[in-house]
């Protein structure tokens, strides 16, 4: 099985929640979901792979984003990928 790698940029504190949010998903997953947790402003990684972003987003597996978050949007992301 492949890891699956999650990325959340996160853009200002409100985001904050989301970055938790996913960290404790992918706990659940026993090791197969990677978690890089951007926080723009401070970390510049991101911009070169994915250009500007304004508004937290996850992306998984460097494909598929997500910008309308919530737990239950995140939760089914991590789980498709990671039984994909």
């Amino acid at each position: 099985m492949n890891k699956v790698n999650v990325e959340f940029i996160n853009t200002c504190p409100c985001c904050d929640e989301y970055g938790q949010v996913i960290r404790k998903i992918a706990e659940k997953h026993d090791g197969v979901v990677d978690v890089t947790i951007y926080y723009a402003g401070k970390d510049f990684d991101y911009i070169k792979k994915y250009g500007m972003i304004t508004k937290g987003t996850m992306i998984v597996n460097g494909k598929k984003k997500y910008e309308n978050l919530t737990p239950d949007i995140i939760a089914k992301a991590i789980a498709d990928a990671v039984n994909a």
